[in-house]
């Protein structure tokens, strides 16, 4: 099997958006018995927590679901919404939920399983979503609460975006100011993204 650099636990430990952005161009991993899938990460959004009235630990909303967001930086948080699996990574201080949801990957390893997964051939729609990308690495509710630097699920050193996009997160239109704070990234003018929009800004 590929050899990765898999990032280390003191990577996850930088504010919220910061890690959002550093996220682009890492790897995301995972290895199955079917054999190991993986992409580039070309797409984030952050989540701020408990001030964060798109987040689902907003007013340090403490559930089943979200137990998760209040623990250390660097576990998997998976979540259902309608049929599909979202993945996010935690972040923020223990007891401080703040969390990265992976909106989008460019797939590099492994296409042909993703593409037998997801039932389709096309590339550039294979993992171009967070339940897209989740389907295509088999990413599921088992995986929640996993460490992100051991296998099955880790992210992995990648590449070096020459320019980072920030706008407006997607699907929070009922979130109050929230659905105005541009905290969502992507690699600019990469053709993976889930939904391309003009940027609020370039990071660099």
């Amino acid at each position: 099997m590929t050899e990765f650099k898999i990032m280390s636990e003191t990577f996850y430990e930088q504010p919220t958006l910061d890690l959002a952005k550093a996220l682009l161009g890492c790897l995301l991993v995972k290895e199955t018995p079917e054999g190991m899938a993986a992409g580039y990460i070309v797409e984030t959004e952050a989540y701020k927590g408990p001030g964060d009235k798109a987040a689902h630990s907003y007013n340090n909303r403490r559930t089943s679901r979200t137990e998760i967001m209040f623990h250390r930086s660097g576990l998997a948080y998976t979540y259902k919404m309608h049929t599909h699996c979202l993945f996010n990574i935690v972040c923020g201080d223990e007891d401080h939920p703040e969390a990265v949801l992976i909106r989008a990957l460019e797939p590099v390893y492994g296409i042909e399983l993703m593409q037998k997964r997801r039932g389709m051939e096309n590339l550039t729609n294979l993992t171009n979503g967070p339940g897209k990308l989740t389907k295509a690495l088999r990413i599921t509710m088992e995986d929640y609460g996993h460490s992100l630097i051991i296998p099955p699920l880790y992210v992995a050193e990648g590449f070096y975006p020459e320019s980072i996009s920030a706008g407006k997160r997607i699907g929070i239109d009922n979130s109050g100011e929230a659905k105005d704070y541009p905290w969502r990234f992507w690699v600019t003018n990469n053709k993976y993204v889930s939904r391309h929009q003009t940027a609020l800004y370039v990071v660099r």
